[in-house]
C-alpha cells in the first residue's frame, strides 16, 4: 500500500485527486495539506511513501518544500503537480531529482505510470515499515 500525502492550495483539486486515488487498490491518502508548512508537518508526522505536491502555493512553494524533504534521512518520493506545465518547472523537478512532474490537466493519465515506476523500484516497500 502506498501512503500518500496530497498538497495543494486548491481544495477542489485536492478533493478530485483524493477521490481518484480512492479508486486505486494500492493507494491510501493519509492526509491533505494546503500549504508548504502544513505539508512539512504532516510529512514529518505521517512519513508518507509519496507526496503529490503542487509547485505554486502561497508562502512556501512546492520547490522549497521538496528541497527540505530531500534533505531528510528517508525522504518520501515526490511527484510535482502543477497547472503551469512548462520547461522551467520541469527542469526544476529534474534538478530536485523528484519522481516526476504531472500537469494537473493530465494527472489521471500521467500519475499511474509514475506510481507504478515507484512500486517497481521498491519505493513503497522501502518505507512501508515507517511509523
Amino acid at each position: 500500500m502506498i501512503k500518500i500525502l496530497l498538497v495543494d492550495d486548491n481544495p477542489t483539486f485536492l478533493a478530485a485527486v483524493s477521490k481518484y486515488l480512492a479508486t486505486l487498490p494500492d493507494a491510501q491518502v493519509v492526509a491533505q495539506a494546503h500549504d508548504g508548512h502544513e505539508a512539512l508537518a504532516q510529512a514529518t508526522q505521517l512519513q508518507p511513501d509519496l507526496v503529490l505536491l503542487d509547485i505554486m502555493m502561497p508562502g512556501m512553494n512546492g520547490l522549497e518544500v521538496a528541497a527540505i524533504m530531500q534533505s531528510w534521512p528517508q525522504p518520501p518520493q515526490i511527484i510535482f503537480l502543477s497547472m503551469h506545465d512548462n520547461a522551467p518547472y520541469r527542469l526544476a523537478a529534474q534538478e530536485l531529482c523528484v519522481l516526476g512532474f504531472v500537469g494537473k490537466a493530465d494527472f489521471v493519465l500521467d500519475l499511474l505510470p509514475l506510481m507504478a515506476r515507484m512500486v517497481a523500484a521498491g519505493g513503497a516497500q522501502s518505507t512501508a515499515g515507517k511509523a
